[in-house]
């Protein structure tokens, strides 16, 4: 008889045990926790089957943690979803990414991803022109950050401390109706670099300064609240921060990290970031409210792998000119 009972218990349980084991994905992101737990329960709500383990941090942090696991011999994530292409493309180069073709690629624009499928944009921070609202010139271009009338009021994230700064900074050099040339008018015109966006945006909410180099979302976020600072995207163009999603070489769940990238690729993945209030990287989708007309953006070029070869004597252009401060 408790043989019979054993037996009957044995099948209940197998009945009743789901169909199939959950498995597990970890991700590194520097996502604000707000944004990151939005999309990781996003995503575990389109999969089921699949539980996220995440770590945030800001992306220096997490790119030296990640160096840092990987020489002890410990595991590394699955996934990796954080600021910029910069950073991912010096990962590919160390042959630490996993090339994966996303069949939900097909609709970006080619510069938004690897060629090769290292790494993909998942959404768009532009930098442009920030101004306080009682600032005595309205700019549309970044020439007129070089007026003489705007003597020693504008200030702009240095790139010895910001990622966008850097990318920036990257992208303006090497635009030819811009170049280097075009900082050194702005030092000559008193401009006074800051550590970061969060800094500039304080300098001109202040009124310290009146003008100032800004990633767009936090002067149209500020904005909205009620401060005293408006935004535009010049007319020549902006440069793109695109928080690109990768998939690690050794990655445990391969399966898992390719979902994921899928995911947040695809158009409830977009649409997503535009909840969130960010322009999506999906050209399809609109701006989110408080920016102008999606086609009315003009993207510069950049070229990642340049950009990380350039890095160093990037800095070392700017610290002469600005000071390293």
């Amino acid at each position: 008889m408790s043989k019979h009972i054993a037996l009957v218990a044995t099948l209940v349980t197998a009945l009743s045990a789901p169909a199939f084991a959950a498995s597990t994905l970890t991700l590194y992101t520097s996502q604000p926790n707000e944004d990151a737990q939005m999309t990781v329960s996003a995503f575990e709500k389109a999969h089921p089957d699949i539980e996220v383990k995440w770590i945030r941090d800001g992306t220096t942090k997490l790119t030296a943690r990640l160096q840092a696991e990987l020489a002890a011999g410990g595991a590394a994530p699955d996934v990796l979803l954080i600021a910029d292409s910069v950073t991912m493309e010096s990962l590919k180069q160390q042959d630490l990414l996993a090339a994966y073709k996303s069949p939900e690629a097909s609709r970006y624009d080619a510069q938004l991803y690897d060629p090769q499928g290292y790494y993909y944009g998942t959404k768009l921070i532009t930098t442009g022109i920030a101004w306080h609202t009682k600032a005595p010139v309205k700019p549309t271009s970044w020439q007129d950050l070089l007026k003489p009338e705007l003597k020693n009021m504008t200030t702009l994230p240095s790139p010895l401390y910001s990622g966008a700064a850097q990318i920036h900074m990257a992208t303006l050099i090497n635009d030819p109706q811009l170049g280097f040339a075009w900082y050194q008018k702005l030092k000559a015109n008193g401009a006074m670099p800051q550590s970061g966006n969060g800094a500039v945006m304080s300098a001109i909410t202040s009124g310290s300064k009146a003008y100032g180099v800004l990633v767009d979302y936090m002067a149209i976020r500020e904005k909205a609240k009620g401060a005293p600072i408006d935004f535009v995207f010049p007319k020549e163009g902006v440069s793109i921060v695109t928080e690109p999603v990768a998939m690690m070489k050794n990655a445990k769940n391969p399966t898992a990290a390719k979902a994921f990238i899928d995911f947040v690729l695809s158009d409830a993945g977009q649409r997503l970031v535009l909840k969130q209030g960010y322009l999506p990287a999906d050209p399809t989708l609109p701006a989110p409210a408080g920016f102008p007309a999606r086609d009315s953006i003009k993207l510069m070029s950049f070229d990642p792998a340049k950009a990380l070869a350039e890095t160093d004597a990037n800095k070392k252009r700017f610290a002469d000119l600005f000071g390293s401060r």
